[in-house]
């Protein structure tokens, strides 16, 4: 199974992949970041954003797949992915590798969204391309909180702004339901 880890720049994708990972030590953790990164240093990136490369999006299912089928291990994913058509292609292609896949988007306020990203560095040693990241992040908040209205009905929100153990929980609980031999909650009366 895939646990994909959605939500806004900011709003704590990474930290609950981080709280669920220990709970869960089978899972591993992909983050298709990674794949376009590795597609800048060869390709131009025209927009800017990876993820309009076809190929990014191609890569990214395939080797989630790959991950799934190879060690027949959950995979956890924290990915801002909030574009429609996006989200379908790479979410179609998983569900047609018969993958099942579960959903999760955190949900932050504007206000809280920007206090995260600018609390922020992720270049410390380059102060201008630092806040030109934080700036693109920042740019995109309006587009990922507008787009959690198109994402797929069987999408699960959560209330980003609570404790990262409390969001792994309710995670926890949800996949539980579907698999049993899933990890158990900390808490098992919490879960959406």
């Amino acid at each position: 199974m895939i646990v994909w880890v959605n939500g806004a720049f900011g709003s704590g994708k990474t930290t609950l992949v981080g709280e669920l990972r220990p709970r869960w030590p089978e899972a591993l953790v992909y983050d298709p970041e990674m794949v376009g990164f590795v597609l800048r240093r060869i390709v131009d990136v025209p927009t800017g954003d990876f993820q309009d490369l076809p190929l990014w999006r191609r890569q990214v299912a395939d080797l989630a797949v790959g991950l799934v089928e190879e060690y027949g291990r959950p995979v956890l994913v924290p990915m801002t992915l909030v574009d429609p058509g996006y989200v379908s292609e790479i979410f179609g292609a998983l569900r047609n590798a018969g993958i099942e896949l579960h959903h999760f988007f955190l949900d932050v306020p504007r206000p809280e969204l920007e206090k995260r990203i600018d609390g922020r560095s992720l270049v410390p040693d380059d102060p201008e391309r630092d806040e030109r990241i934080r700036s693109w992040a920042k740019d995109r908040i309006t587009a990922c909180r507008a787009a959690a209205d198109t994402l797929p009905a069987d999408t699960v929100f959560l209330n980003g702004t609570l404790p990262p153990r409390a969001l792994a929980d309710q995670v926890l609980a949800r996949v539980a339901r579907a698999h049993p031999l899933a990890p158990q909650p900390s808490c098992p009366t919490l879960g959406p």
